[in-house]
């Protein structure tokens, strides 16, 4: 897997992704994560990336001309799937990351500003991606959040995959709550079922709350699952 990231500001980028799980990744040669300045693929001598909007407003666009030339450099051959963060972006969710996962190479375009000229998307043939309802200063935290998603899925990442595949909205439901040590915490104990030892028991408790929770809390994810028989007869049962 080879990620490669435009940004004007790469170590927004560059720090957080040297960390960790994927910095370790990075490190030992798991998968390629490429930075690349987007000023680097300017014209002029003041390296240009922004100017003022067509139709007049508050802001600044960011210009066609450095990311175009950027992202025709970076994959001349158009192997990449190639992404622009975008608050107007398709959300990102699971089913999305484990696509991208699933594939050889990515090509990140950090949005900023009031956004990217729609022609150097059109162009460039940029999938515009968000990670929420929100905004943030600009696209970095957003290609390191799609970044970390993907790369964590990659075989060796994770030294336990398991942990990955328990993981809330793996499998379209939140996760369960969970426990550690000590047994007991300012009065409060761990569920006994989950130190009792029996692993169909522990199972179902799991499985129920994490439909539960899932129910309460993301009804909109809850209702989007089919129901198993097995699932069904586990929630009804479910204690918390």
């Amino acid at each position: 897997m080879r990620i490669d990231i435009i940004t004007i500001f790469p170590r927004m980028v560059d720090v957080p992704l040297s960390e960790s799980l994927i910095g370790r990744g990075r490190q030992s040669g798991l998968f390629e994560i490429n930075i690349h300045d987007l000023r680097d693929f300017t014209s002029d001598k003041h390296k240009v990336v922004d100017d003022i909007p067509y139709g007049g407003g508050p802001g600044m666009v960011m210009k066609p001309e450095p990311i175009v030339a950027a992202v025709n450099a970076i994959d001349p051959d158009n192997k990449a799937v190639r992404i622009v963060t975008s608050a107007g972006g398709q959300l990102l969710n699971q089913e999305i990351v484990s696509d991208l996962a699933a594939g050889e190479r990515i090509l990140i375009v950090c949005g900023h500003y009031k956004g990217v000229d729609q022609r150097a998307i059109e162009i460039a043939k940029l999938r515009e991606v968000s990670i929420g309802d929100y905004v943030l200063t600009g696209g970095e935290y957003a290609a390191v959040v799609i970044a970390d998603a993907v790369l964590r899925l990659l075989p060796g990442t994770m030294r336990d995959f398991g942990s990955a595949a328990e993981d809330s909205h793996f499998s379209g439901l939140l996760g369960p709550i969970e426990y550690t040590r000590p047994e007991i915490f300012e009065n409060r104990r761990v569920p006994e079922i989950l130190i009792s030892g029996h692993h169909e028991k522990i199972r179902c408790w799991r499985l129920g709350n994490a439909l539960f929770r899932t129910r309460e809390r993301r009804p909109d994810l809850f209702a989007k699952r089919d129901l198993s028989q097995d699932e069904i007869k586990i929630l009804g049962e479910y204690v918390s």
